[in-house]
């Protein structure tokens, strides 16, 4: 272990066992004798009051009125920490490693019935990793580095299922994930503009020496939802359109949770729900998503939307027959 782990370890053993020799320390954190002295004397330095004591019943043991305020966690946030442990490490967070050592600190010095409790929150909750995700954990450590460094990723971008590939540098100014698919969010300098980029259709990422300078305050998460929402950067209310549409209060719920629909919603009744969009999104996007409810749910305007559903249909039918 580094140095400063191997003090805080003599730290905390020294508190919770109250009296330790130099060769109990040595074996309890596998180190060499030599490597306790200097701890404790980088410990004593530091303002530690350690007292060391000869004789039989000697060692090194802190005073009683002294009153250490290492950082504690209770059962809630140790619960907390190791739950949100589990869902980065499943959406395939890049420093996963890091992590894991992280959890292991919080671990190493419970008692057996705090690391009881603390194994039992582990199991309790679980997610269930995308097949792709563990895929990319070299590509967002990549990323990651490139927005640590300020420097500028090259890198092969893929458009679309069938799009074409083309080389682009992107100044990575953060990385967002959303609906089990990670996202970098920054300058492409082959379009000029900020542009996000799904890093699952990235290949032959480099980081390069070009420096760059990241705008203060933006948000990668507010830059993503915004164009997710608008192709254009904003709706003119004026001009959307209004979806009625009914259905089962259960299948209503979950369309009104949809990324798109939740942020159009105008008025919803337990059997109803009123959205405005634009006319693009209405003719291109909703009417894939709308099938996949089936009878579910009942389109009652705009007419438009109804015959686009049934022009689609006829269209998977005649595909399906051929």
């Amino acid at each position: 272990m580094p140095k400063a782990d191997n003090m805080l370890a003599i730290l905390w053993l020294l508190k919770s066992r109250r009296r330790m020799t130099a060769k109990q320390l040595a074996e309890e954190l596998e180190i060499h004798i030599r490597t306790v002295y200097r701890c404790i004397d980088a410990l004593c330095i530091s303002g530690v009051p350690i007292v060391s004591e000869t004789g039989r019943d000697g060692g090194y043991f802190i005073p009683e009125h002294i009153k250490l305020e290492p950082l504690f966690f209770d059962a809630e946030e140790q619960k907390a920490l190791l739950q949100a442990a589990a869902f980065a490490r499943e959406a395939g967070y890049p420093s996963k490693a890091a992590l894991s050592r992280a959890v292991s600190k919080i671990k190493r010095y419970a008692n057996s019935e705090q690391l009881e409790r603390m194994e039992r929150h582990e199991i309790s909750l679980e997610v269930i990793q995308p097949p792709s995700a563990a895929s990319l954990i070299s590509m967002l450590t990549e990323i990651e580095k490139c927005m640590d460094l300020q420097s500028s990723l090259e890198l092969c971008y893929k458009t679309g299922y069938d799009g074409s590939i083309n080389k682009r540098i992107v100044d990575p100014y953060g990385l967002v994930h959303w609906k089990s698919k990670w996202y970098a969010v920054g300058y492409c300098r082959l379009r000029g503009e900020i542009r996000s980029f799904r890093v699952d259709r990235m290949s032959d990422l480099i980081c390069t020496d070009h420096q760059f300078e990241r705008p203060p305050d933006f948000s990668a998460r507010s830059f993503l939802l915004d164009s997710l929402r608008s192709d254009d950067g904003g709706e003119d209310s004026a001009h959307l359109i209004s979806v009625h549409i009914q259905g089962s209060p259960q299948a209503l719920d979950d369309l009104c949770g949809h990324w798109l629909l939740g942020h159009a919603l105008v008025e919803r009744t337990a059997e109803y729900a009123h959205f405005k969009l634009d006319e693009l999104k209405i003719y291109t996007q909703l009417p894939y998503y709308l099938l996949s409810y089936g009878g579910k749910i009942r389109i009652l305007e705009p007419e438009g939307l109804k015959s686009c559903m049934i022009d689609i249909t006829a269209s998977l039918l005649d595909h399906y027959q051929s």
